[in-house]
C-alpha cells in the first residue's frame, strides 16, 4: 500500500499528493456508479421498457401512414374498377337498372299523389303548414330533437 503505481510518478510535496488522492477518489467514486448503473435492474428495465415504448410509437406511426397510403390505393384502384365494371356492363342492365330507378320514382309520386287525393283537406292544409315551419326553422327543429334526446336519455338513465 505504501508503494506508489508503476505508471504514475511519487508526488513530490503534500500538495501534490492530497490532489492525487482526490483524483484517485473521484475515479473510484465513477467507478462505483458505473458497476452500481450495471447492477440496478430494475433502472435497466426501466430503461429498457422506455426504449422499446419508443420504438413501438414511432413503427405505430409508421405503420399508420403506410395503412392511409394503400388505402387510398385501394379506393383508386376500387373507383377505377367500378369504373371499367359499369362501362363493361350490357346496354340491357343499365337500361334494367334505370327503368327499375324510374318504377320506383314513379311509385312514390303515385303514393304522394293519393295521399293527397284521400287526405281530407284540413290534414293536407295542417301538414303543409307544418312542413312550411319545419323548413323555416331547421336551426330549431334539430336544437329540440337534440334537446328531446338528451331529456329522454337523461330519464332513462335515472330510471
Amino acid at each position: 500500500m505504501t508503494q506508489p503505481p508503476h505508471d504514475e510518478p511519487t508526488a513530490q510535496s503534500p500538495a501534490e499528493l492530497r490532489e492525487q488522492v482526490e483524483h484517485t477518489r473521484h475515479e473510484l467514486g465513477d467507478t462505483v456508479q458505473a458497476l452500481a448503473a450495471r447492477t440496478d435492474v430494475k433502472a435497466r428495465a426501466q430503461d429498457k421498457a422506455a426504449e422499446m415504448k419508443g420504438q413501438a410509437a414511432a413503427k405505430a406511426g409508421e405503420l399508420k401512414e403506410q395503412a392511409a397510403l394503400k388505402a387510398g390505393e385501394v379506393r383508386a384502384k376500387a373507383a377505377e374498377t367500378a369504373s371499367r365494371v359499369q362501362d363493361k356492363l350490357p346496354d340491357p342492365v343499365k337500361d334494367k337498372a334505370a327503368h327499375t330507378a324510374e318504377q320506383a320514382r314513379a311509385k312514390a309520386a303515385q303514393a304522394g299523389r293519393m295521399w293527397q287525393e284521400k287526405a281530407p283537406e284540413p290534414v293536407r292544409a295542417r301538414t303543409a303548414q307544418g312542413l312550411r315551419l319545419a323548413r323555416g326553422n331547421r336551426g330549431l327543429l334539430v336544437g329540440a330533437a337534440g334537446a328531446a334526446v338528451a331529456v329522454w336519455l337523461l330519464c332513462r338513465r335515472k330510471g
